[in-house]
């Protein structure tokens, strides 16, 4: 067995599990999760964690135990803690502001760019070039990040763009003469 799904998954108080069929729903203080589960694995709960057991011993049902437990952790962690994504914009002029439900950037094109915040994430700007992408989907934190971070990756010479705050870009030399 998957020495992932080995491990049991604590069920902090105040956190409620459903079990559904292949459905697991997961509530807690910072809102309602919900997974399709793999026919190839069932979730058992007791006192107070729950258990992953795969169906069978094929390859794909002892990959998919350790999946099922990972994503069934994070729905947990996601409700009680939440997830969070921090990024950081480099470059003259290029600047982020929240208003309303609407993450506005200025990256240097000719057009500003208007970012929707999708439904269970919130964005933050603490500063113009600092952007904090919190919400209790870790799937979704990651997602919102990686687009927002697409609008301008980071560029290998001057490092100007939108980067994770612990990424580290490597710099490339500017061509000689």
């Amino acid at each position: 067995m998957s020495r992932v799904a080995k491990n049991p998954v604590a069920i902090p108080k105040g956190v409620e599990v459903k079990l559904a069929g292949t459905m697991v729903s997961v509530k807690g203080p910072k809102g309602q999760l919900s997974q399709a589960l793999h026919p190839l694995v069932k979730l058992s709960q007791s006192d107070g964690s729950l258990r992953v057991e795969r169906q069978g011993d094929s390859p794909l049902a002892r990959a998919v135990s350790g999946t099922t437990r990972a994503l069934v952790s994070n729905m947990v962690q996601g409700v009680t803690k939440g997830f969070e994504k921090k990024l950081t914009i480099v470059g003259v002029g290029f600047r982020a502001a929240v208003q309303g439900k609407k993450l506005n950037l200025t990256l240097g094109y000719s057009h500003p760019i208007a970012y929707a915040i999708p439904e269970g994430i919130t964005i933050e700007c603490p500063d113009q070039t600092n952007i904090v992408v919190r919400g209790s989907d870790k799937q979704a934190v990651g997602q919102v990040a990686a687009e927002i971070r697409g609008f301008r990756p980071p560029e290998p010479y001057k490092g100007k763009g939108v980067r994770y705050t612990d990424e580290h870009i490597v710099r490339k030399e500017a061509k000689k003469k």
